[in-house]
Order: C-alpha cells, then structure tokens, then sequence
C-alpha cells in the first residue's frame, strides 16, 4: 500500500469526523455537544483523560457517526496519538474535526498501516485503507516522504542477512540513485586493501558474492554546500573470532540498521530537493568466520594512517566506520552526520528507544536537538569526554579498538571514531538500537527509526534557509 494513498488533500470530500479532545478542552468540547451525546459521554464516564481511548458517537442519520479520542496534550500531539485510530477504525475517509495540527500527530497514522509481510504465506488482509484528509498539502506531502524514509528503514532492517548481504545493500542504494540521477561509485573486495584497509579487514572472511565494499552516492549541484551522510552496515555480526554468543547473536541482522538510516535519510533529502551536495558513504561488510578472519591482536593501518590493534572483533563497526568517516572528511563537507548500531552500552544507558548523540560542535548539536523537539523524534546529547581516550592506548599501535573496559561504552566508541573525523568539521554520530523491542501503536515489533526525522528536520532549516 503506497503512503500516498493513506493521507490526501481535503477537497470537501464526504468523511467520518475525529474529533481529539483532552483534560483541559474537554469540558468546553462537550458542552457544544447535543444532549444525547453528553448522555452517552457520562454513561461511558468518558472525561478527556488519557487512558479513556475512543468512543463512536452516532450521528443524525443511521449511516452517519465520528469518532472522539483522548490525547495528552491537545497543543503538542505525539506522531503517534492517531496510530490506534489508524489500526482499530474500519476502512474509509476520514477528517479531523480541527486540523490545525502539524505533520507529526498524521505520521503515526500512516506508519500504523504499514506492515512487514514479505515472508508470511497468508498476510493478514487489512480492513481497507484508512485515508485521513490534510488540509495543508505542503506538510501532507512532507509527512509521507518521512512515512516512507520510516518504512525504508523498517523493512530494511526487518530483512534477513541471507536476502540482504552487501551487495543487496548496494543495489538499495544503486536504484535510489537512479531515481534521482545521482553518481553511485563502489570500492570492493581486495580492491579496498590499500585504500580502505578496516573495511576489508573486518569483511574479508565472507563467503564469496558477499565481499565488504564502500558504496558511495553523490548528489545535487556541485557547487552546493557538501553534507556527509555515513551508515555502518554490517548486514550480519557474528562477533568474528571474538564470537557472541547464540543470544547475543541473536538480532544481528539489525547491524546494518546505522546503513539503513542514512540511506533513509539520503532518499528523503534527494525527494525533497533541499540544495545541497549530498554524499552517501555506506561502508557494508559481513563479520564472519573463516581461515582469513581478522584476529585479536592484529594491527590494521587505516585510511588516515593511524595504526589500530584489534583488541575485540567484536568491535568491528568502529573501524568499516573510521575508514568511511575518512573518506567524507577529504572533501571538505559542511557537516558530517553517521547512524551506526554501535554499541549494548548505549542501551543500558538510554535503553531502546532514546539514542544517544554525540557532537563535536554545539551549533550542531542544538540544531539538531531543536529539530527532535520540533519532530517528536527523541535524541540524547551524550559528552565526549576525552579524558577517556586513555582506554584506547596500545602499548604497540596508535590505539586499540576497543579497550576492554566495562566503562563509558558508547562513548569510548564515539571517541574512537572522533580520531577519523576533522576538527574543524562539524560531526554528529547517532548510536541507535534500530529496534523495537515490543510493540506499540503505529510502532510493530522490528526494525525502527532513531533520530531520522531530528536529523532531517535539522537539515531541512539549515539549508532550506539559504
């Protein structure tokens, strides 16, 4: 089912009405009610309160009724107060009773009717599209751009390592650039050992027809301000020598989900046409086992020159990463942003569905934790702190991968790829889960989106405002 047929401009078309109501507009919405409706209302002790749901509320004739659901806050509406109305109505046409509200509060309603049914012989059948009415055509079609960047990443990470190896990952990124009429450039296999020598190092041991590669992706006018986008996409991580264990190895398809988020935020960028010259770097391997594997101890010189002892191969994303994060700094970009499911630490600190972000410029930062705000899109300012660049000391290398330590884990790993970036470049790295654990409206068990929509949003008022 195409986004675009789930929200549609209101022409005046016949629908159900929805109206949304809480604690502080309720008393004022249902005095303007007719008094067989406030009977209803108090027979049901239906007050405006969160946790009281929905109730229909018959209309004049047989045929007609609308809808009034509860929702925190009538001013700020989650992108998720409509998703239980999008998966509970029956299929059909239907308008907000006051539709002043922004895109956020429609985005939940058509990510609500998304579903992830490519392996399943009997797909549950929907009850017919739930199509809701815009009357802002310009937020509408921003809405369903990000509706499908949020899907995208979904059904990516959603997706077996067996039917999405690297190069699958490579022909995502091949099709949207020709879409888009953008240049698509791949360094793989033995050819990335002089130039890209972590990513080979860490994809080496693959099985043939799954060798790592560097995809890159350009687009826009040349002379545009330059932004990096970089995605780790590791499509399957059994650890390599330093193996996990069967439950630990368990979600690991989910490793490419950092590539799955820049390639996400690559397509919404290139649809809504924002005036810049965008570079995709997606550095894609798969961390396996064989006679050729990377091993603990072994010292890899990376593109920048730093030489690297593998500590842990386990902490493989941290290096396809360093090399990738080299390469967008050579051209000089005005900001650099990566997505990479990097480390277990970030989600015993945050937990799952707040990611961390860490910045080596405050501007940056702001902008982006304003774009959060504005978007309902969750992200945490975490500090790199650089007094624990100690725990990176090798006493034969210019730093160790991973360092041992159980503390600070996702900041020592953000520190780590602070050596490949510029300083003078403004950086943000995303260390997101890419997962729902359990499921919520308008958000099924799986793959999710962390900080796409902030990150855009931040980009979207940087350059459109040039």
């Amino acid at each position: 089912m195409a986004m675009t047929d789930l929200l549609k401009a209101d022409k005046g078309q016949p629908a159900t009405t929805i109206h949304l109501v809480d604690e502080n507009s309720f008393d004022d919405w249902r005095a303007a009610q007719p008094a067989r409706v406030r009977t209803l209302l108090d027979a049901r002790r239906f007050n405006g309160k969160t946790g009281y749901s929905n109730i229909i509320i018959p209309g004049d004739s047989e045929d007609e009724w609308s809808v009034v659901t509860t929702v925190a806050n009538i001013d700020e509406l989650s992108p998720w107060c409509l998703a239980k109305l999008a998966q509970v109505l029956p299929g059909g046409t239907y308008r907000l009773a006051d539709d002043r509200h922004p895109g956020p509060a429609k985005l939940g309603w058509i990510l609500a009717q998304h579903r992830f049914d490519t392996y399943r012989s009997d797909p549950e059948e929907p009850a017919g599209p739930r199509v809701l009415l815009a009357s802002d055509v310009a937020d509408m079609e921003r809405t369903v751009r990000l509706a499908d960047a949020t899907t995208l990443v979904r059904d990516l990470i959603n997706t077996p390592a067996d039917d999405l190896g690297p190069a699958q990952i490579e022909d995502v990124i091949r099709k949207l650039g020709d879409k888009h009429d953008a240049t698509i450039s791949v360094t793989k296999g033995d050819g990335l050992e002089q130039g890209y020598p972590m990513i080979h190092a860490v994809g080496r041991a693959a099985a043939k027809g799954r060798e790592p590669r560097l995809v890159e992706l350009e687009w826009g006018r040349k002379d545009a301000p330059r932004v990096a986008i970089v995605g780790k996409g590791v499509v399957f991580d059994t650890g390599g020598l330093s193996m996990k264990s069967g439950k630990g190895m368990a979600l690991m398809k989910k490793d490419m989900g950092g590539a799955a988020h820049a390639i996400a935020l690559a397509r919404v960028v290139m649809e809504s046409r924002l005036p810049v010259r965008l570079h995709l770097l997606i550095p894609t391997v798969e961390n396996s086992v064989d006679s050729n594997a990377i091993r603990p101890s072994d010292i890899i010189k990376s593109r920048k020159g730093l030489t690297v002892e593998v500590d842990n191969t386990d902490a493989e994303g941290r290096l396809i990463l360093g090399d990738a994060l080299t390469k967008a700094g050579e051209s000089d970009p005005e900001l650099i942003i990566d997505y990479a499911t990097l480390t277990g630490a970030a989600r015993v600190a945050l937990g799952p569905d707040l990611p961390p972000m860490f910045a080596n410029d405050d501007d940056l930062a702001k902008d982006l934790e304003e774009g959060a705000k504005q978007e309902s899109d969750p992200i945490w300012r975490m500090p790199l702190w650089s007094d624990y660049n100690s725990m990176h000391k090798s006493t034969i290398a210019d730093m160790v991968n991973s360092g041992g330590s159980p503390f600070a884990g996702c900041i020592t790993a953000a520190l780590f790829l602070q050596r490949f970036v510029p300083s003078e470049i403004p950086w943000a790295h995303f260390d997101t889960f890419g997962w729902m654990p359990s499921a919520k409206p308008g958000r099924p068990k799986g793959g999710e989106a962390y900080g796409l929509r902030a990150a855009f949003a931040m980009l979207e008022q940087r350059f459109t405002a040039k």
